[in-house]
């Protein structure tokens, strides 16, 4: 082995070593917690197998919070991609205001999920909402934004899509940057139109960016928790659950370690497994420059 090798190989351990204590070792922790009956905090730990996992395929609560988190994921990252993509298109266009809309597009994305989710709580609130007041201001009854199943899921979705769209607007531009200009502007000289240019070079050669952008916004919206917590503690009635705030209620409402590890460690398989094949269904989309 060559010395600078030796050498890089050492530098790696410090990194390596937080990586398994820090990640491999609670992965596989949580992942025997799931064999097991416990309430989370006592000394007395049954062991029963398979049954948290048994008790998951005819519990309602789980498959309505799986239904949930696949819509919460699948919904914001269309919504994300295709807004984002507009605004790449847009900034990426040559303008004076342009990197202040940069700045205001992407400034959500750096708050977190559950501060953001605090802010916008006190606008759809029922009693001194800020759009209930001005609802009154105007003449019309109060709504309960968030008291309805259905109009509540729609809110978690548009708030995190609008969070994190910077994010995807970034990847794109990023994207956009790397297409070389002697392409577009051969192609226009040929006499291709804008929607042309646009469906025959521009879009083929983002694939790369669009898988990015589509697989973290993907992880993101399959792991949503700070914003529903925040604005629904995932009521009315458990009707916006996320599993990753089912788990918290397993965990700290019902006292049941067991069934919320395995929940959890479902969730990280069903994360894989889409994140995977999305990926492989983009590497087979890309082309070369």
């Amino acid at each position: 082995m060559k010395k600078d090798t030796k050498q890089m190989y050492i530098m790696l351990i410090p990194a390596v070593a937080m990586f398994l204590v820090f990640v491999i070792w609670p992965f596989f922790d949580g992942a025997k917690l799931t064999f097991y009956n416990w309430n989370g905090y006592s000394q007395n730990m049954t062991f029963v197998g398979f049954n948290n996992y048994k008790s998951l395929i005819s519990d309602s609560s789980f498959k309505k919070a799986l239904i949930n988190t696949l819509t919460y994921g699948i919904v914001c990252t269309l919504i994300q991609n295709i807004i984002g993509l507009v605004y790449a298109l847009l900034v990426n266009q040559k303008f004076i205001l342009k990197n202040t809309v940069r700045t205001f597009v992407y400034l959500p994305s750096i708050i977190s999920g559950l501060v953001m989710g605090y802010m916008m709580y006190n606008i759809f609130q029922y009693s001194s909402g800020a759009l209930n007041d001005i609802m009154l201001l105007l003449g019309l009854d109060k709504i309960d934004w968030l008291g309805e199943a259905t109009r509540a899921k729609w809110i978690i979705i548009i708030i995190n899509s609008i969070q994190f769209v910077g994010v995807a607007m970034l990847i794109y531009l990023a994207g956009l940057q790397r297409i070389p200009k002697n392409l577009i502007e051969a192609s226009s000289l040929d006499g291709a139109n804008q929607f042309q240019v646009f469906r025959q070079i521009t879009f083929p050669l983002l694939i790369p960016a669009i898988r990015s952008s589509v697989i973290i916004n993907l992880i993101g919206g399959l792991q949503l928790y700070g914003v529903i917590m925040a604005l629904t503690n995932g009521g009315p009635g458990g009707a916006t659950n996320s599993v990753s705030t089912l788990i918290n209620v397993r965990y700290f409402n019902n006292e049941d370690a067991g069934g919320a590890a395995a929940i959890g460690l479902v969730l990280f398989f069903i994360v894989f497994v889409i994140s995977y094949s999305a990926n492989r269904f983009f590497n087979s989309k890309e082309v070369e420059l």
